[in-house]
């Protein structure tokens, strides 16, 4: 394998995003009630719950996709399957930056920066 750095981030994110999925997905009424305050004062009051399905399914598939292109980096030393789990997750990263920032949670803005920096350097190296 000529790649461990990505296979690595390929499993960081794809560690990340299962539990942040898991998470939503199980304790479901906690996080919508939390999430309804958070946005409260923002666009998205009225629209929480389609947030949450859209951002729990981009984590699923960037869940997937990691996971899988790391097996194919691995098997194979392919790329195809961890430059889009990569994609998927910054793109996951950039829709959380856009509410974090909609919040003006300038923070927990901060914070998901520290995330994307990796996955963009996946996307670099990967394809």
């Amino acid at each position: 394998m000529n790649n461990p750095a990505s296979l690595l981030i390929l499993l960081f994110f794809g560690i990340t995003y299962l539990q942040s999925s898991y998470e939503k997905l199980f304790y479901w009424d906690d996080n919508i009630n939390w999430m309804k305050s958070h946005f409260a004062q923002t666009r998205l009051k009225n629209h929480v719950k389609l947030a949450v399905i859209n951002l729990v399914l981009m984590e699923l598939v960037s869940t997937i996709l990691c996971f899988v292109g790391a097996i194919e980096l691995i098997v194979s030393d392919g790329r195809i399957f961890g430059f889009y789990g990569a994609v998927f997750s910054a793109i996951t990263l950039l829709m959380m930056l856009f509410g974090q920032r909609l919040a003006k949670d300038y923070d927990g803005a901060r914070t998901i920066v520290i995330y994307f920096i990796p996955a963009v350097m996946a996307v670099y190296w990967l394809n």
